[in-house]
């Protein structure tokens, strides 16, 4: 099923096209609605079978998979998908343990969701995994008296102030360090090497323990950057609101 309703402009041809597989109905036009008034084509597939019929009728470039399904598993499409075609994946589903989300990530899938989730934060993974896998135009790095927001956080660059609503968030002068780095090359990839000090220059680990730090003042669940994310064989990138 094509959505083509809740909006009163007509979507672009260019509009980003989803496939979202879910075998529950409620969520599935839940989705529907949601990512159309949000600019996206969207195509729904109650099971395997039917998201198998639309893959072969029809482009899409992404794909919102639901894990837990009757007959053809979420993980045995995204296995099929990723084997035949290179589409985007991200993974829906209820079950957050750690075995079911490595298992999606060997087989490919670009990020994993649990449910439930927030709309808004779907919506914002989505338009991350577009713009890895599509070399969307990123935004250029703005001048230092800037701000950059991430949800409910502000960090102003020149100040070097994190504050979350009306409260300032503790940070370290590593931590500050690297997030202003982050936040003057928002929407770039940045490699390790140039996240490097004189104390952790050719240890990657070191590097990562400091991202994991300031993710946990910044994330709503570190695990599962929305902002902050790993780009595979380039470093990270901070995406912004």
């Amino acid at each position: 099923m094509t959505q083509s309703s809740q909006r009163a402009d007509p979507l672009p041809d260019d509009a980003p096209h989803v496939l979202i597989v879910d075998d529950d109905h409620k969520i599935r036009d839940l989705l529907a609605r949601y990512l159309f008034t949000q600019g996206f084509r969207v195509t729904t597939a109650a099971d395997g079978a039917m998201a198998q019929a639309s893959l072969r009728g029809l482009d899409f470039d992404i794909v919102l998979l639901d894990v837990m399904m009757p007959g053809i598993s979420g993980l045995e499409l995204a296995r099929e998908i990723k084997r035949e075609r290179d589409i985007p994946i991200c993974m829906l589903t209820a079950r957050a343990e750690p075995e079911h989300r490595i298992e999606g990530l060997e087989i490919g899938v670009d990020d994993y969701i649990p449910k439930p989730f927030e709309p808004r934060e779907l919506l914002l993974r989505l338009r991350n995994i577009l713009r890895r896998s599509q070399g969307a135009p990123q935004q250029p790095a703005q001048p230092p008296s800037d701000e950059v927001r991430m949800g409910t956080f502000v960090f102003h660059i020149a100040r070097g102030e994190l504050r979350r609503n009306d409260e300032t968030v503790k940070l370290t002068e590593r931590e500050r360090d690297l997030l202003r780095q982050f936040a003057q090359k928002r929407g770039l990839p940045i490699q390790r090497h140039e996240l490097a000090t004189e104390d952790t220059t050719g240890n990657d680990r070191a590097i990562d323990v400091q991202i994991n730090r300031l993710r946990r003042k910044i994330e709503t669940d570190p695990s599962n950057p929305v902002y902050l994310q790993t780009v595979r064989g380039k470093g990270y990138i901070l995406y912004t609101d």
